[in-house]
């Protein structure tokens, strides 16, 4: 049976709250603002959590955000990079369904994911999905890959796409409409992305990729915008209507990711897939409710 289509951050969490909890292991969880999202997440009931990491730390900030000793696990483990070999541990051997980072570098936690012998290693590519909910676009926006890959090529651009409807499955979205992004919709090879883009549709049309609708090279406006794809006599089975947007590079993903937060409000969520299970990287930056749909969002997938 098809998942229900989810398109809002609160259906989201409605959806979750209504399915068996899944366990989080947080490497390093010795950080405030890490232990009052899990409070609130516990309190939602969309996870539960093992905390690794200073356990004396992690007591106190427990103790100050009052969160309940008996609602989490703990395990010791005070060095941050053993932490996060534990953490990576804990999923692998299936106490926990979803890894999360806390005080502990990103290369250091995702080295420990990618060991050969103890990592959670699948094969694939790593990549991040950024899901926006904005209140000028009709449904939820997947966003990638602003996070993890600099400057993919086609052929790394065609496994992050297939993270992405992974997830967009997950998430209800059988046959997601998907925009490959770039500043023209004619092919330039003068800008590679256009070339990729043109790729991308080709081996969708080959089946390469599987269970999506796609075009490319397409302008953002014309990806959300049924009136600009009109304007501009652009026929596209996406225009207005795209679910995935597949951006050229990891610093076009992040400011658009970012502009839509701070400048209009957007909410927003992000998981690292392709590994043997979801990863919340979370910033110093984010925001509580951030950190938040970021969990509720790897608990639905994981």
């Amino acid at each position: 049976m098809a998942n229900e289509k989810i398109t809002s951050f609160d259906q989201l969490i409605s959806t979750v709250k209504n399915k068996e909890r899944k366990r989080l292991a947080i490497a390093s969880a010795e950080g405030e603002a890490i232990i009052a999202a899990v409070k609130q997440a516990i309190e939602k009931n969309l996870i539960s959590a093992v905390l690794i990491g200073d356990q004396v730390k992690i007591e106190e900030l427990c103790r100050k955000k009052r969160l309940d000793l008996n609602k989490v696990e703990m395990v010791n483990v005070p060095d941050s990079k053993l932490a996060a070999m534990v953490a990576v541990e804990t999923v692998k051997q299936g106490k926990a369904e979803m890894l999360m980072k806390g005080k502990v570098g990103t290369s250091t936690l995702l080295k420990a994911v990618l060991d050969k012998e103890n990592g959670l290693r699948t094969g694939g590519l790593l990549s991040h999905v950024s899901v926006i909910e904005v209140e000028a676009y009709h449904k939820l926006m997947l966003v990638t890959d602003g996070g993890m890959n600099i400057k993919p090529d086609v052929k790394q651009k065609a496994d992050i796409l297939k993270n992405a409807v992974d997830v967009a499955k997950k998430l209800g979205i059988e046959k997601p409409k998907v925009s490959c992004l770039a500043a023209v919709e004619l092919v330039n090879p003068d800008m590679q992305e256009t070339v990729d883009a043109a790729g991308l549709v080709k081996m969708a049309e080959r089946g390469d990729i599987k269970d999506v609708i796609i075009d490319g090279p397409i302008a953002f406006d014309v990806a959300i915008s049924p009136e600009a794809a009109r304007l501009k006599g652009m026929i596209s089975p996406v225009a207005g209507d795209t679910d995935i947007f597949l951006v050229p590079d990891i610093a076009s993903g992040n400011i658009f990711v970012k502009s839509l937060i701070y400048l209009v409000g957007a909410k927003a969520g992000g998981v690292v897939v392709g590994a043997g299970a979801p990863i919340v990287l979370l910033s110093r930056s984010d925001s509580a409710q951030s950190k938040l749909y970021s969990m509720a969002l790897g608990a639905m997938i994981s």
